[in-house]
């Protein structure tokens, strides 16, 4: 049963929480590995280096479109790719996320935290719904 009471406020801690992580993981493949280091990365699992600022500046703005509650639903269906890559690149270190290299429990659970938001919805204090009039408008409930 889902207490009604509070499931909007649930859902906005979700989002802040969402939006939160893929913002500073885009800053740490920046800032911190920088550009090359990620290109790096992603060769050495195979993947091609091109996607390397994609991915980045995908991870800003679906980060940031979550964090304010503007269409975060859809933002969190679209970086679910990104996720998949992530998952897929730290399959052969094991589960957890502590193993040399990274295990892939961190990306498996922002699959799922990913399907919850856009299932639940963005939330209080969303700036636009997927599901609200055309209008940006400051949504509560």
């Amino acid at each position: 049963m889902i207490d009604q009471r509070f499931a909007s406020h649930a859902a906005l801690l979700l989002r802040l929480g969402l939006g939160t992580m893929w913002i500073s993981h885009a800053l740490l493949k920046l800032l911190v590995f920088t550009m090359p280091g990620f290109a790096s990365f992603l060769a050495s699992h195979g993947m091609p280096v091109f996607i390397a600022w994609p991915v980045v500046l995908l991870e800003l703005a679906g980060g940031s479109l979550i964090l304010l509650g503007y269409y975060g639903r859809i933002a969190s269906l679209l970086l679910l790719p990104i996720l998949l890559g992530a998952s897929a690149a730290h399959l052969g270190n094991g589960w957890v996320f502590s193993n040399p290299n990274g295990g892939w429990e961190y990306p498996a659970f922002l699959i799922l935290a990913s399907v919850v938001h856009a299932l639940l919805g963005d939330g209080a204090y969303a700036l636009k719904s997927a599901n609200s009039p055309a209008s940006i408008r400051l949504k509560t409930a």
